[in-house]
């Protein structure tokens, strides 16, 4: 297994914001001083639905694969994408719209 790669206490963010599937997200994220993507916060629809618990779940595992070493190129090469090759979930609307803030 690899080892997890820590990040300090305090740390910059980002928000963004968008809409999917007519659900208003909001995603957070923080990079590693190197400026590789290494986490990632995802919120949506009502506080608590299932909506935002698979949201948050999904934000949450894609930031412990980032910190074990993936490359969020190949996270986002790796989630679902619709026959056009757009994004077919929240978290990968996510990462499409982290990927155009440069680090």
């Amino acid at each position: 297994m690899t080892d997890r790669e820590r990040l300090p206490g305090r740390r910059d963010s980002t928000i963004v914001e968008f809409f999917h599937d007519n659900i208003h997200y909001t995603a957070g994220f923080s990079r590693f001083a190197d400026g590789r993507l290494a986490e990632v916060f995802l919120n949506g629809g009502k506080l608590d639905s299932q909506t935002d618990v698979f949201a948050r779940d999904c934000a949450i595992a894609a930031s412990l694969a980032l910190q074990s070493g993936c490359p969020a190129d190949d996270l986002r090469a790796a989630l679902t994408r619709t026959g056009a090759g757009g994004a077919a979930g929240a978290l990968s609307v996510a990462l499409d719209c982290i990927a155009e803030v440069a680090p």
